[in-house]
C-alpha cells in the first residue's frame, strides 16, 4: 500500500481490558492498594503508537458494561480510534490485576468468556474496510489465543490484509495460561507465515522453540516467513534482521519499577516510525529508547512516552543516528 494513499497507519485487533495494579505502600500489613488503570496488549500497542503520532484505530469487541465504557473514553482521550469496536451485550469486558514482588510483577486475569473472546471471523465484515485503509495490521499471540473464535477472527484478518496490501505486524507475546503449549507452537508457527513483521521476545521463543541465541531465533523466524524480526531482549536490548543484515542495540540504563506493558510500548513506537519511513534500524532504536522510558511508571498505559521524551532519551545516548549503529550479529 502507498503511504500517502492511506486512511490509517496503523490498526490493532485483540482484547481490551480493565487494569487493577498494585501500588506500594509503606505499612507492608497494610491490605494491598490497586490503581484502576487500562491494558490490553496490542490496545497498549495502539496508544502507544498514537502518543508518538501514528493514526491509529482499534478493533475488538466489548461488554456493554460501565468498563466498556470507560475504555471507549479512553480511545477517544488518546486519539484511537473506535468506530469499529463491536459491543456485545452477553458478555462482560475482560479485566486483569497485576501483583509486585521481588520476583517482578505477575498477573491474574478475570477474562474468560469476554466480549473478545466472543470475536467471531464474520466480525471482519465490520472491519476489512479499516484493515485496506490502514499501512499495518497489529496482533499478537494473545489475539489468538483467548478463544478458538479469536484465533480464527484473527486469521481471516491476516489473510484479508495480506490480500489488499496492508503488511502485518505480530508479537509473540506468549500466555501459557490461556492455551497449551502445542497448540501456541502451531498456531503461532502458522501466523509468522503471514506477517511482515514479527516482534518475538527471548523469553517467549525459548519456551516456543527451545532456541536460545538470537541468531538462531531470527533464523527460525525468517525460515518461517517473516520478511523482519526484532527480537526484544527486555533490559537487554533488542536485534533487528531484515533477512539480510543485524543490528544489536543495548538497553538504556533506567530505574525500572514495573515492565507492565513494555513490550507493547516497543511494538507500538516501532510501527509508528515504520509508518512515517523511517528504516528497520532507526524506528528500533526509538522503540528500544521508549520502551526503557516506560518501565519507569506503574500500569501499562499511564507511563507510556511522549516523542519529546523519546527524543530527550535518544539525544542523551548519542542520538538517533549513533544509535542504530549496533555491531551485527
Amino acid at each position: 500500500m502507498n503511504q500517502a494513499s492511506s486512511k490509517l497507519d496503523i490498526v490493532a485487533l485483540g482484547e481490551a481490558m480493565v487494569e487493577f495494579n498494585q501500588r506500594p505502600h509503606s505499612d507492608a500489613n497494610d491490605a494491598p492498594l490497586y490503581a484502576q488503570g487500562f491494558g490490553g496488549d496490542t490496545s497498549n500497542a495502539a496508544i502507544a503508537a498514537a502518543r508518538a503520532g501514528a493514526r491509529v484505530a482499534y478493533l475488538t469487541r466489548l461488554g456493554t458494561d460501565r468498563w466498556g465504557e470507560c475504555l471507549m473514553d479512553l480511545w477517544q482521550r488518546e486519539n484511537v480510534g473506535s468506530t469499529n469496536v463491536l459491543r456485545d451485550a452477553q458478555a462482560p469486558t475482560g479485566m486483569y490485576f497485576v501483583s509486585h514482588d521481588a520476583q517482578g510483577h505477575h498477573f491474574s486475569y478475570a477474562r474468560a468468556g469476554s466480549a473478545a473472546s466472543r470475536m467471531q471471523p464474520q466480525d471482519l465484515q465490520h472491519w476489512q474496510d479499516a484493515i485496506a485503509s490502514s499501512q499495518w495490521l497489529h496482533l499478537s499471540g494473545i489475539s489468538l489465543a483467548i478463544s478458538a473464535s479469536a484465533c480464527d477472527t484473527a486469521f481471516a484478518a491476516m489473510s484479508h490484509a495480506r490480500n489488499v496490501g496492508t503488511r502485518v505486524a505480530l508479537d509473540s507475546n506468549l500466555r501459557l495460561s490461556l492455551w497449551p503449549l502445542a497448540r501456541a507452537q502451531a498456531c503461532i508457527r502458522q501466523a509468522v507465515g503471514l506477517c511482515d513483521l514479527f516482534l518475538p521476545s527471548l523469553e517467549d521463543m525459548i519456551a516456543l522453540t527451545g532456541l536460545t541465541q538470537a541468531a538462531d531465533i531470527i533464523a527460525w523466524s525468517h525460515a518461517q516467513g517473516a520478511a523482519q524480526v526484532v527480537l526484544k531482549l527486555g533490559e537487554g536490548g533488542a536485534v533487528a534482521s531484515d533477512g539480510h543484515s543485524q543490528r544489536r542495540l543495548a538497553g538504556h540504563t533506567v530505574t525500572a519499577v514495573d515492565a507492565t506493558g513494555a513490550g507493547d510500548c516497543f511494538a507500538g513506537n516501532l510501527l509508528a516510525r515504520l509508518s512515517t519511513g523511517d528504516d528497520l534500524w532507526a524506528a528500533t532504536a526509538y522503540a528500544n529508547a521508549a520502551a526503557a522510558l516506560s518501565v519507569q511508571g506503574f500500569g501499562a498505559v499511564a507511563p507510556l512516552p511522549r516523542p519529546h521524551g523519546v527524543l530527550n532519551m535518544l539525544q542523551k545516548n548519542n542520538g538517533l543516528k549513533d544509535s542504530t549503529k549496533g555491531a551485527a550479529t
